[in-house]
């Protein structure tokens, strides 16, 4: 009897650029997020993808680690497309060698960080695609970017099928308004905060709200965005709440509020 052959690798290597600690905004997301948490919970097998880590596994592990909180019996697998990046294992996380076909995995959680950055736009969509083809009934992808110290982070949750939300997080000391995310906003949109699209319009609108908020600064920067955040939500902007006391600005809004006009 033949052995199915592996399935092709999709995708190229990246810079590999990582950091301790670089991810924890949206691994505190994700940990206190209603959808992963179902996700998570319901699946029959816990496993989780962290697609292209990089140079060092140190978020892979930390991921990891967190969402133990979620799941004790999760399992972690680490990807990377570049075989010198794929280390030994431990602690329950284990490595190997897989790109954008999840190295014929099926996962019920993807985290895709700082990989799309480098791709071109128009490989955003056939990525997605590739990915969503390979999840477990009811997965999840987590498609990032954030700064070299993760003070600033962009990402979108998708399903199998569609985008589900954005978020922007960042650390309440590193901006002087909302729109300075702009820099790190997904692959997806970041050559879209032009005026006439949706991401731009959003973004003026959180700088309006943040301006507006102004009296609250004396109480510190997040009581002025939580201000700010009841000023959009008056607006009509179908804001999400937070599940968690704050500890980062954080803005999460439904797909449909940014998704690029075609």
């Amino acid at each position: 009897m033949k052995t199915a052959p592996p399935p092709k690798l999709e995708g190229v290597i990246t810079r590999g650029t990582t950091g301790i600690n670089r991810l924890r905004r949206s691994d505190r997301w994700i940990v206190h997020n209603t959808s992963v948490g179902r996700a998570l919970r319901h699946a029959a097998d816990p496993l989780i993808v962290d697609l292209g880590y990089g140079a060092r596994p140190d978020t892979t592990f930390e991921m990891a680690d967190r969402l133990t909180a979620v799941r004790r019996d999760r399992r972690v697998i680490g990807l990377e497309i570049d075989p010198a990046r794929v280390v030994t294992g431990r602690d329950g996380v284990s490595f190997a060698r897989g790109g954008f076909e999840l190295a014929g995995l099926s996962p019920v959680f993807v985290r895709a960080f700082n990989v799309l950055r480098q791709y071109p736009e128009d490989a955003v969509e056939s990525a997605w695609s590739h990915i969503q083809s390979g999840l477990a009934p009811g997965g999840l992808i987590l498609d990032g970017t954030c700064d070299e110290l993760g003070r600033r982070c962009a990402w979108v949750l998708l399903d199998a099928h569609r985008p589900l939300t954005l978020t922007l997080a960042w650390d309440p000391f590193d901006i002087e308004k909302p729109s300075d995310i702009a820099e790190r906003l997904p692959k997806a949109l970041i050559h879209r905060n032009v005026p006439g699209e949706p991401i731009h319009a959003l973004l003026t609108a959180a700088d309006r709200a943040w301006a507006t908020a102004a009296p609250h600064a004396s109480f510190g920067p997040r009581h002025r965005w939580a201000a700010a955040l009841e000023i959009l939500r008056a607006q009509g902007i179908p804001v999400q709440p937070a599940r968690r006391r704050l500890r980062d600005c954080i803005l999460t809004v439904p797909w449909h509020v940014v998704a690029p006009n075609s």
